[in-house]
């Protein structure tokens, strides 16, 4: 578990190191998406709890013994919507960056300092 926190830290890192140093704007909106990435596995992380099993109640998981025996949901579905809110997100930079780029012809962020397009 601390090795999958460990690893959603760099992540992290690494997309925010990324959104602050390149100047592509197509860079930055993948910096942004690799930093939103890291955010979803450590909540996935920090959610899981070693030794039980998915939310799922059937035969081998009864009622009275699925607090005992299963991992909070409520992580998971958070990161799913978390995932879903980012794809739509990403994809609206994106169409952001192609009409800045059909107006300017630069996907260079210093290109555009002017407030109008």
């Amino acid at each position: 578990m601390k090795l999958m926190i460990g690893f959603a830290i760099i992540i992290m890192g690494v997309g925010i190191w990324g959104l602050l140093t390149r100047r592509n704007l197509i860079k930055i909106v993948l910096s942004l998406s690799i930093a939103e990435t890291g955010l979803q596995v450590l909540m996935i992380s920090i959610g899981y709890i070693k030794g039980r099993t998915a939310p799922i109640l059937d035969s081998v998981v009864g009622i009275t013994d699925a607090v005992h025996k299963v991992v909070d949901p409520v992580p998971q579905a958070l990161v799913l919507t978390a995932i879903v809110i980012g794809v739509a997100v990403d994809a609206l930079m994106l169409s952001y960056v192609i009409r800045l780029f059909a107006k300017k012809k630069s996907l260079d962020i210093s290109d555009y300092r002017d407030m109008k397009w």
